[in-house]
């Protein structure tokens, strides 16, 4: 009897053990290193504090206590966002603070359209929709596993009171539904000192055209 008890109670530990191997594997969490981590702060800091036009009223010892606060690894998916963010060329700023929620908005705000996205179609149905050269990506897909949102028209022209941005090239924004259903898709830039709104298909993508997102943290 003891010795049935002692077997199964192994055979029960070895099912935990690789049960947790598996997850251990398997699990793709969002998580920078530590010291890459202290080294996106610093540049995130660093382009707060050259750039106070964008955020005249904040500080960023408090856009930093939020992003080190860490309720269910939300400090380490925010910081594996920005630094995707920075990493495809977006060079994430503060751009705005929701009183209402207590969250710091962070925009792409380099001076062109982020280069590590550009010559992707609109969404996922545009690339399927595709039966030929497709591009690599879809900018709603790529914005998904990025962890953020793509612009609205709203938020761009909010982003442009802030200098002024595309300048050479185009971004991709939120296309409302009802002109998706239709198999549009809209695009904005800044021309002749103007913001200017335009469509193209869904499934068009051109070497010039990237797209611009947002992050609340």
């Amino acid at each position: 009897m003891q010795k049935a008890q002692a077997i199964f109670m192994i055979d029960s530990l070895q099912k935990t053990l690789r049960k947790h191997k598996f997850i251990s594997m398997n699990s793709n969490k969002k998580q920078l290193p530590p010291e890459q981590q202290e080294e996106l702060i610093h540049t995130l800091k660093t382009r707060f504090e050259k750039n106070m036009n964008r955020h005249k009223d904040l500080e960023w010892a408090k856009v930093q206590a939020n992003l080190e606060a860490d309720p269910d690894n939300y400090r380490d998916e925010k910081l594996w966002s920005l630094n995707e963010m920075e990493r495809t060329g977006g060079e994430p700023d503060v751009a705005g603070y929701d009183k209402k929620t207590g969250e710091y908005i962070f925009y792409d705000c380099s001076a062109e359209s982020p280069k590590g996205r550009r010559s992707f179609c609109y969404d996922g149905e545009a690339l399927e929709a595709r039966k030929e050269f497709k591009p690599e990506n879809s900018a709603v897909a790529m914005a998904a596993a990025m962890g953020i949102e793509l612009l609205s028209e709203e938020e761009y022209r909010e982003l442009q009171k802030l200098g002024n941005f595309d300048l050479k090239t185009s971004s991709w924004v939120k296309t409302p539904a009802d002109i998706r259903k239709l198999g549009g898709a809209i695009f904005c830039d800044r021309r002749y000192g103007t913001v200017f709104v335009y469509h193209n298909g869904a499934e068009s993508y051109y070497a010039a055209r990237g797209f611009r997102g947002s992050l609340r943290v």
